[in-house]
């Protein structure tokens, strides 16, 4: 069974199932493509994910109302 990726849009914020050393667990979507792009929210690292691994790490896309408050 092919994993699928759900539908990711730019400037999304994810949620990955283990934390960055920095221990943030939430990404912004910055580049879309063959590769994901992630930027990290707590520490603004960058990385390049192919979509594959993306959605085995991936544990939800964060609503649009709950980022706009974690932003503020």
């Amino acid at each position: 069974m092919p994993l699928v990726l759900p539908e990711i849009e730019l400037k999304d914020i994810v949620r990955l199932r283990k934390p960055h050393p920095c221990g943030s667990y939430d990404w912004i979507i910055y580049r879309l493509g063959a590769d994901i792009g992630l930027e990290c929210l707590g520490c603004q690292r960058r990385v390049l994910l192919p979509r594959r691994t993306l959605a085995l790490r991936l544990k939800k896309v964060l609503p649009k109302e709950e980022h706009a408050e974690n932003r503020s």
